[in-house]
């Protein structure tokens, strides 16, 4: 009902169709960036393979808790990541 009434149901599924439909992009991501992995995450990404990629990696930290969903699970957590991550991009 969401996707229906806000009419954002091919853009929720861009993410999927980038991510699995072979069209892919490698480039290098150059504006700053924060990465916060919490352990129970789809994709587990090493720092090493984080910082290959996002080339101005500001925040990088790895969490006791939390999954795909930790805006959810652990919000005081999350917010308080995502605070520290744009505190590094001021």
């Amino acid at each position: 009902m969401m996707y229906w009434l806000t009419a954002s149901g091919a853009s929720s599924a861009r993410l999927y169709w980038e991510s699995f439909g072979g069209a892919r992009s490698m480039d290098a991501i150059t504006v700053p960036s924060g990465c916060s992995m919490f352990p129970k995450e789809i994709f587990k990404a090493s720092k090493r393979w984080v910082e290959s990629r996002f080339t101005d990696l500001r925040y990088y930290n790895v969490l006791d808790k939390g999954g795909h969903f930790a805006a959810f699970e652990r919000p005081d957590v999350f917010v308080d990541e995502l605070r520290k991550a744009f505190a590094t991009m001021r």
